[in-house]
């Protein structure tokens, strides 16, 4: 299906993966609902979108809040008259060795990563349930198909995201609700995360990772807008994206 005219809210959009998917899929047509946290950057994503001729409106947008997106919902509704894609985009990974009992960032990461996924998806699905239409794409990680020491609740957070949205798949098929889903890993892509890791030794391994292979996030925009474009009856579930270079 054409992406031209479809509604897309995007979480996580002032930075990374929601800002190179905004901008690409804008250049295609579509009508972008974005939020974030950071009013400066949503409002310059937007000017930018605006002034070559995209269509795009923001709102601040703290995920971990179940208001806030229905509140994202309701600006589309109320711009747009109705929402076609959520892409749940918004995540942190402040990782560490669990021995560094760093409690405080584990809370973050679930209310993040997790329950902002289940907020996002809280606020679509009525609309999407009374429209039998719909597409939820949501941002997991490599860390949620495989184990690596260093990002234990990261990637517990992330195999959770891979649960909800493969479940949200299933039942819609047997409710025949005709809500498609897709779920994202991607391996070394550079974005800001890398930032959220306080633990210096495993930033410094990380960082040392991320220069040796990591690509840009046009790359997962470029997948989110094929996921999109697929035909109404056609639902690709899973897609696994990481540089051609990195071994594992």
């Amino acid at each position: 299906m054409a992406i031209k005219d479809k509604v897309v809210i995007i979480t996580g959009a002032s930075s990374g993966i929601g800002e190179a998917t905004a901008k690409l899929l804008a250049t295609k047509g579509a009508k972008l609902v974005l939020g974030a946290r950071r009013e400066k950057r949503l409002q310059k994503l937007t000017d930018e979108i605006m002034k070559d001729g995209g269509t795009a409106v923001f709102q601040v947008t703290d995920v971990t809040k179940a208001e806030d997106n229905h509140s994202l919902v309701e600006l589309a509704k109320a711009e747009f008259g109705k929402v076609d894609v959520i892409f749940l985009n918004a995540g942190l990974m402040p990782n560490a060795p669990l021995s560094k009992l760093k409690t405080d960032e584990w809370d973050r990461m679930i209310d993040v990563n997790m329950k902002g996924v289940l907020n996002g998806i809280g606020a679509v699905l009525p609309e999407f349930i009374k429209q039998k239409s719909g597409h939820v794409i949501a941002l997991s990680s490599v860390a949620g198909i495989k184990v690596y020491p260093g990002a234990a609740v990261y990637g517990a957070t992330k195999w959770a995201v891979r649960a909800l949205i493969e479940a949200l798949r299933m039942e819609s098929a047997q409710e025949g609700t005709n809500i498609r889903t897709a779920t994202l890993y991607p391996a070394a892509i550079n974005t800001e995360l890398l930032q959220t890791i306080s633990d210096e030794t495993t930033a410094k391994g990380f960082g040392e990772l991320y220069q040796a292979y990591g690509i840009s996030p046009d790359r997962i925009a470029n997948i989110v807008a094929f996921a999109i474009e697929q035909p109404e009856d056609t639902n690709i579930s899973e897609f696994t994206v990481g540089p051609t270079a990195q071994p594992w």
